[in-house]
């Protein structure tokens, strides 16, 4: 008895038609009325009664239709089981972030999980949450860290929070302390400071523009257009100050002055995202948890 026959059986015993079946498992109809033969040749039994328009399963087809359709399921989940512990030693997770989280959440975690999964490849999209959303969208990625809120909702994502980061100001040692010397400045303070500002599209730069313009003032840019590392090197050289991530400011501090904002301050929640309709990769997943315990 061949899985192959059972699969041939039931879709026979569901369509009540050799063609159709035959139709259904992508097989031409005269192979599948031989594997039947066959099988019922194996077992000893006529499975179907057989008239012109008129399929019918004998006494033996039905005591062996629930039982067919059990090894075929069974057979199906140790396929599916095996081929996730597969996907654990080799693969690929496509993963988009934004840059700062490439910098500043990304490499202990990825680290960790390539330290545990060396035979997985991964794949690191960076760009702002409003292109990962499309990509993650159109199926391009597996997972994507992302700032919330969304910038257009999507229904066809599901987003789980991870955490809420303060941001900070950076700026020059060498520079005069913003806001006065105070241990914690306000946002009111970099009114009339340079400011060194992302490009646009940047989920920092929105935040923190609509931040100053809450506080009744436009930011006055030294440099703008810049990505993450060039934002930081700008800020090293002495031209401007710029809020960031806390978590990217600890990561390279280096070189940099770090104040915080006093409250109620300035925060991003970072969240991650994979389509609704569509399971991650058992990989994926695997990255997904690792994610959420850290």
């Amino acid at each position: 008895m061949q899985l192959q026959q059972l699969q041939y059986f039931v879709a026979v015993a569901e369509t009540r038609h050799f063609t159709r079946a035959a139709e259904v498992v992508h097989v031409a109809q005269p192979s599948l009325s031989q594997q039947i033969k066959a099988l019922e040749r194996e077992l000893g039994a006529d499975l179907f009664l057989r008239a012109r328009g008129n399929i019918t399963l004998t006494d033996a087809g039905e005591a062996l239709l629930p039982l067919a359709r059990r090894i075929l399921a069974d057979a199906d989940t140790a396929r599916h089981e095996v081929l996730e512990l597969a996907q654990l030693r080799r693969g690929r997770v496509r993963l988009g972030a934004t840059p700062s989280l490439c910098t500043g959440l990304l490499p202990d975690v990825l680290r960790a999980f390539h330290d545990r999964y060396p035979g997985i490849r991964l794949l690191i999209e960076e760009s702002g949450s409003h292109d990962l959303v499309r990509e993650l969208a159109r199926g391009a990625l597996d997972l994507a860290l992302v700032v919330l809120p969304l910038p257009t909702a999507s229904p066809a994502l599901t987003t789980v929070e991870l955490l809420r980061e303060d941001l900070v100001v950076v700026s020059s040692p060498e520079s005069p302390r913003p806001g006065g010397g105070r241990r914690a400045v306000r946002i009111t303070d970099l009114e009339g400071e340079r400011l060194v500002m992302f490009r646009h599209g940047y989920d920092l730069r929105e935040l923190t523009v609509a931040a100053c313009r809450s506080a009744g003032f436009e930011p006055d840019f030294a440099v703008e257009g810049g990505e993450m590392d060039a934002v930081l090197g700008f800020v090293r050289a002495g031209l401007g100050m710029a809020v960031v991530p806390r978590m990217v400011a600890a990561r390279s501090g280096r070189g940099l002055r770090v104040t915080p904002l006093a409250r109620p301050g300035l925060y991003r929640t970072i969240a991650l995202a994979h389509r609704s309709d569509v399971a991650p990769p058992r990989a994926a997943r695997e990255l997904q948890r690792m994610l959420l315990e850290r």
